[in-house]
């Protein structure tokens, strides 16, 4: 069944009730090009950040793990946000804070490769290893069966460690998902010197601000620009290109034979103007999988978290709080 979700159209309002505008502290391991960022919101979070240790078995060195932890811990099913592809948990600035007020227990993760962990003794990050990535993380800092939400290729990441870890995760959040592709296709097979120069391209500010142009609706340049310094602060670690190679050259996700696997009970958003993957897919997903309903929030583009956090927060968090309520009854009987 269809249902439509609808925000404010200026969702910048609805935000600034949130915080009040002061100087944040920020961890060192964080690029010093964090000070240029002016949105309030992505400074706020980023002065949140920690790095948890995570023991993993594909490199000797615990892997310093960047990642929002909740300021509280309550009964209902955590809830961790991923974020898309080659980005950060700096992606859930408007919509987290909502989350939070709302009372859910909420964490930010940055998947490995990506966001500001410490990848200096670089270590694989094709998908079995962001996999056991986080659910080492999760086995040792979170432990208990998440709402595990991922927009965009995080919906691929997302699927892909419910299948393989349904232990781990209570259920699906999948926004505007990216679950169709075949991999990194072509991108596997370039030589080593194509591959990085492809992805210097790929941090390149020309490219950042174009996808911005094409992923929200109606947004000014001043905006997009400062977006972008957000969106490839993680680019500036030494390490980002070798990790996004590794990613690259070892195929990606192809998740679409694994979605009809999925058990858990799912919510599908979709922005109705998303111009990166059509809404139509949606409607395909929601057939391919066991237990899902279909939500699109209206006047809205491809990351729905970043252009209407009220309209994706209210969501998120009335889907939560019914699971829980769920698995309550379940209990009793």
């Amino acid at each position: 069944m269809l249902s439509t979700a609808v925000s404010r159209p200026i969702f910048k309002v609805e935000c600034k009730r949130q915080f009040k505008v002061t100087a944040e502290k920020f961890p060192a391991f964080l690029p010093s090009d964090v000070e240029r960022i002016k949105d309030k919101f992505a400074l706020k979070l980023a002065a949140r950040i920690e790095r948890l240790p995570v023991q993993v078995s594909f490199t000797e060195d615990r892997i310093m793990s960047s990642c929002v932890t909740p300021l509280m811990r309550n009964e209902t099913s955590p809830v961790v946000l991923l974020h898309g592809f080659d980005s950060s948990c700096l992606e859930w600035r408007y919509t987290y804070p909502l989350l939070e007020e709302a009372g859910l227990e909420t964490w930010a993760f940055d998947i490995l490769g990506w966001g500001f962990s410490d990848l200096g003794k670089l270590p694989p990050c094709d998908v079995a290893s962001k996999r056991e990535h986080f659910y080492k993380f999760w086995k040792s800092h979170i432990k208990r069966p998440v709402v595990l939400v991922g927009p965009s290729l995080g919906s691929a990441v997302a699927i892909d460690i419910a299948v393989n870890h349904p232990e781990a995760v209570e259920s699906l959040v999948l926004m505007d998902a990216s679950v169709y592709t075949e991999g990194t296709g072509n991108l596997a097979t370039l030589p080593k010197a194509a591959a990085y120069a492809g992805v210097y391209i790929l941090k390149s500010v020309p490219l950042r601000l174009y996808a911005n142009f094409l992923s929200f609706n109606g947004i000014s340049l001043e905006t997009s620009w400062d977006w972008t310094k957000i969106g490839r602060l993680h680019c500036l670690y030494p390490w980002w290109e070798d990790a996004t190679v590794s990613f690259m050259t070892s195929g990606g996700y192809n998740v679409t034979s694994l979605i009809k696997k999925v058990s858990q009970k799912t919510l599908i958003i979709w922005g109705e103007d998303d111009q990166i993957i059509s809404n139509k897919l949606a409607w395909r997903l929601h057939g391919d999988l066991s237990n899902a309903r279909v939500e699109q929030i209206s006047n809205c583009g491809h990351l729905p978290h970043v252009e209407k956090p009220a309209a994706a927060a209210k969501l998120i968090t009335e889907f939560v709080k019914e699971t829980s309520r769920s698995k309550e009854v379940e209990s009793i009987s």
